[in-house]
């Protein structure tokens, strides 16, 4: 018997072995259309990679990443014992939520004076914790707020791990608004500096801020590209405002947005510490890493079945953190319903802290070294992002962009393209357009009303900078809209929109399409009882009327429709059917079909939402 190593008894795996095997399976198959997927950017996603060199890159210290909580609170004693049991509980960092910022989603921090502020943190070791602050239009006065602070306790700024979080050009994209010129602003930031390093400040003054950008509906380059501009915005206003490139480049800090795309999400972060080292080397200065936080993306939150996004927001702070990382703020599952509570915000933290402890996951400083797959999406998106950023460059920076609306005009191109994606399921949400459960019961967030009239921003006085606010919306948010209506149906009838199924011949022929056909109705928050199936239209006919609806779907095999849907659609309509579906795409059926009474066909790919919103139109209407 050979005693040799079980690999060597078995030929080489090669790239070609592979794609032999492949072409035998796709059957003369399109191998791009099956197996090669593209980013909203037009990356090439291949199914298969050989490994790579890893490339050398500025990465996070070693170690952990921080554990960030919101403190968003409006009441200064409920902040206070929420932040201190999230700090017991495991956290190590806090993001300050203030009042008006648009992160604060209607609530936030009221604190006004340092008295404020000190009794909603009380309790809280301000040199133990690190903070960053969210303040949007109020950052100046919240950053004077910490300092007036740090003062009142008696602790050395120099000793406190801060980001005050001061991101003019975000609020600008966020809101539309600066309250200032461009030309009065950028050399009050330098004097922000200035006057908070003689204080002792050592941290980061202003942050480049990805949210606006990806709560529109921007892609991983188009964010990137955004927030370079603005890093490098502020680097020219603290260099002109008298500060050395070396402290311009620590003072400035990048928040990008994790979503559920791990490994988009991975790039994503490790092209931004990439494009920073570009920035530096062209400005003579030896590469740092970059302090870059992250928080799981508003825009794949959803109000219906929230425990999803748990699972979400968990695969995003892992993907954050295998990014690199320094800091990761969850948002609790419940943040679209309300302010959460202690139990939403106690499953955020240790989501990651399961990450971090359990997981390991932060042992290795660039896990996705070396991997083909990662280092080649990385490079990739790097490009595609430098070119996002060039050109904002050739149309005079950030702010210029933004006040011409140049780059409120590429996102809008990508939304649409996204929102097509989502109302064709090409995009899916698990628990609003995939798999909705309407049976759900509500979950709890705390009795806190949220505010409807934010303070404007205040970096200035005078001729303010304007342009089109770029919108925040979650990707769910019009099939929930759909669920909202079926809800207020339900309440003044009594019962939910209903579609009948109209099942024929035995179960294991109609099962997959009345499945996919009573998810696909479920997530406009119509109801599709199921049956065992019909095996003589008098009987189908019968249960129909029966059944009180008025929108019927067939469901069964391609065999079965090729001799019985024609007469189905016809007898449904017969009892009165006002509107008749059919699951699937009999292309060559259509036409028959559509004479026999079938009014659309639900299939994958078709419009869903625009299907539900017509059938939610047709079942309630009196």
């Amino acid at each position: 018997m050979e005693d040799r190593p079980l690999a060597d008894l078995f030929e080489p795996a090669t790239r070609e072995r592979w794609l032999g095997l492949v072409e035998g399976v796709l059957k003369g198959a399109d191998f791009e259309k099956r197996l090669v997927s593209k980013t909203a950017d037009g990356l090439r996603i291949e199914p298969l990679y050989e490994p790579a060199e890893p490339v050398a890159q500025p990465m996070r210290a070693p170690g952990p990443w921080r554990v960030s909580q919101r403190a968003d609170h409006p009441d200064a004693a409920n902040a206070s014992a929420l932040a201190l049991a999230d700090l017991e509980g495991g956290a190590d960092a806090l993001t300050l939520v203030f009042a008006g910022a648009p992160a604060s989603r209607g609530f936030g921090l009221t604190a006004a004076t340092a008295e404020d502020l000190d009794a909603a943190l009380r309790g809280v070791m301000l040199p133990l914790v690190s903070l960053r602050l969210d303040a949007g239009g109020r950052a100046l006065e919240a950053a004077n707020l910490v300092r007036n602070l740090a003062e009142r306790r008696g602790e050395a700024l120099g000793t406190l791990d801060l980001d005050l979080g001061i991101d003019p050009v975000g609020t600008l994209a966020a809101t539309g608004s600066l309250g200032a010129v461009w030309s009065e602003i950028a050399p009050k930031l330098a004097a922000t500096l200035a006057e908070f390093d003689a204080a002792g400040f050592t941290g980061r003054a202003l942050l480049a801020d990805g949210r606006p950008y990806h709560e529109a509906g921007a892609s991983e380059a188009a964010e990137l590209g955004a927030v370079l501009a603005t890093a490098v915005a502020y680097l020219r206003a603290l260099e002109a405002g008298g500060h050395d490139l070396s402290r311009a480049r620590d003072a400035i800090g990048v928040l990008l947005v994790a979503d559920s795309d791990e490994f988009l999400t991975i790039a994503k972060f490790r092209a931004m510490r990439r494009l920073w080292a570009h920035v530096e080397a062209a400005c003579g200065l030896e590469a740092k890493p970059l302090r870059l936080h992250a928080e799981t993306a508003w825009r794949t939150m959803t109000r219906r079945d929230p425990f999803v996004n748990i699972l979400r927001a968990t695969m995003a702070a892992c993907s954050a953190g295998l990014g690199g990382a320094d800091s990761v703020t969850a948002l609790p599952y419940t943040q679209a319903l309300g302010l959460p509570d202690g139990f939403a915000r106690r499953v955020a933290r240790n989501s990651q802290i399961v990450l971090i402890e359990e997981s390991s996951l932060a042992k290795v400083a660039d896990p996705a070294a070396g991997a083909g797959g990662f280092e080649s999406l990385t490079a990739d998106l790097t490009r595609a992002a430098w070119d996002a950023f060039q050109a904002i460059e050739r149309e005079g920076g950030i702010v210029a962009s933004l006040s011409l609306g140049k780059l409120q005009r590429r996102v809008e191109d990508i939304r649409a393209t996204r929102t097509r994606n989502v109302a064709t399921r090409r995009e899916a949400l698990t628990g609003a357009t995939e798999f909705p459960f309407l049976a759900e019961k509500p979950v709890t967030v705390l009795d806190v009303e949220a505010a409807t009239a934010p303070p404007k921003p205040g970096f200035g006085s005078g001729q303010a900078v304007a342009c089109d606010a770029l919108p925040s919306q979650r990707l769910a948010e019009p099939f929930e809209a759909l669920r909202d209506a079926s809800d207020a149906y339900g309440q003044r009838t009594g019962s939910r929109p209903s579609v009948f199924l109209a099942n024929l011949g035995p179960i294991a022929a109609f099962n997959a399409r009345a499945t996919f056909a009573a998810n696909a109705f479920a997530a406009g928050g119509i109801e599709a009882p199921g049956n065992d199936g019909f095996l003589d239209l008098e009987t189908l006919a019968r249960a129909f009327r029966d059944s009180g609806a008025t929108l019927a779907c067939i469901c069964s095999s391609d065999t079965i429709y090729g001799t019985q849907s024609i007469d189905a659609a016809k007898a449904l309509a017969a009892a009165g059917a006002g509107t008749i579906y059919l699951a699937g795409k009999p292309s060559d059926l259509a036409g028959p079909l559509k004479e026999a009474g079938v009014h659309a066909f639900l299939h994958a790919g078709c419009d869903l939402l625009a299907l539900l919103k017509e059938a939610m139109l047709r079942a309630t209407r009196a």
